[in-house]
């Protein structure tokens, strides 16, 4: 059985798993489903400041906290147990043109040359984890939401706003990795 867990798993098997996740949290108590929130909750438990969007009764939404804890002991527990030795297969295409941009290092999953400690306190890395940080909290807050909540719990309650947001998280994917990326990985 545990061999069977160090494989990998075709995509649809974790988009079943995935889906499902909002009808049994829609049943369990009518929770909707999303990681950005976890944020605000715990700053409003943390944070003695009577800022009004963080002032209010954030335990009735504490499930939430387990559910992004459970995330993250699972993410370690799947690392440390069942990780597949092999390495990962990425296409020799785009190992090309990472090359051109210099990225060297395939070796894990997050390439060496832009996820390291050495990378983190370089213009590069500054860059890429405050600038992109910034952006993501920025654009999570302006969409009323990240990608999983939008994507995964607004399209299947088919709400039209969401449908907007997943389109431009996409359309702004494919604008960084084909003009962004590249710019950066330039500096």
């Amino acid at each position: 059985m545990i061999e069977l867990l160090k494989q990998p798993w075709p995509w649809y098997v974790g988009g079943v798993f995935v889906g499902l996740t909002v009808p049994i949290l829609l049943l369990l108590g009518n929770k909707t489903f999303g990681i950005s929130s976890s944020l605000r909750h715990i700053c409003a438990a943390y944070l003695p400041a009577k800022i009004p969007f963080f002032n209010y009764d954030w335990k009735k939404e504490s499930w939430n906290l387990f559910f992004v804890g459970g995330t993250v002991l699972g993410g370690y527990l799947a690392h440390a147990y069942l990780s597949d030795p092999n390495s990962i297969v990425i296409d020799e295409s785009t190992k090309s043109q990472l090359r051109d941009l210099g990225v060297q290092d395939f070796k894990n999953m997050m390439p060496a040359d832009l996820f390291s400690w050495d990378a983190l306190f370089s213009l590069k890395g500054l860059v890429f984890t405050l600038f992109g940080g910034f952006l993501v909290g920025f654009g999570t807050r302006w969409a009323g939401g990240c990608t999983s909540g939008h994507a995964i719990m607004g399209l299947s309650n088919l709400q039209w706003p969401s449908l907007i947001a997943t389109c431009c998280f996409l359309i702004g994917g494919f604008l960084m990795t084909w003009f962004g990326l590249p710019f950066l990985l330039s500096l």
